[in-house]
This record gives C-alpha cells, structure tokens and sequence, in this order.
C-alpha cells in the first residue's frame, strides 16, 4: 500500500478545539481526515453543504455563539413542548 501525505495549515485554537472534540469521539485527526476524504469521493464532492449564511442566519449565529438568546433543555421532550 502507497501513502500520501497531505500538509494543511489551520489556526492552532480550531485545530486545539476540533482534536478534543474528536478525541471525544474515539477518533484520531488522521482517521478524521481519511472519512472526510472516503466521503468526498463517495460522494463526488463535499459531505456537507457550504454556504453563505443569510443575514438573519448570520445574525443569529453572533448571538449564540456571544451566549446570548440561548434557551437550554433537559430534554427534546421538554424543548418539544415549549413549540406551538
């Protein structure tokens, strides 16, 4: 079996925050970029949409990601309820 390397900068506090999440998941940063790969090509493009969020989407993003207009539930059953 042949191995390619693939080299690849990215700011060190994603790459800090996103080896902990996939440390969390059992997963090494390798294993994480070789599925990424398999599922491009399973796909024939990206497993994911890309795009730009519209204002509103954009705005609301800001706000949870500063904390704010978070609602938090013990369960789906309890957010489910507070829905009209």
């Amino acid at each position: 079996m042949k191995s390619a390397v693939v080299h690849a900068r990215i700011e060190p506090a994603t790459k800090t925050e996103a080896e902990s999440i996939l440390r969390k998941l059992g997963i090494t940063p390798t294993e994480a970029i070789r599925i990424f790969y398999r599922q491009v090509v399973l796909r024939q493009g990206l497993p994911f949409v890309v795009e730009i969020p519209n204002d509103l989407t954009a705005a609301t993003l800001n706000k949870s990601s500063r904390g704010e207009d978070v609602e938090e539930f013990d369960s789906l059953q309890e957010m489910f309820d507070t829905w009209e």
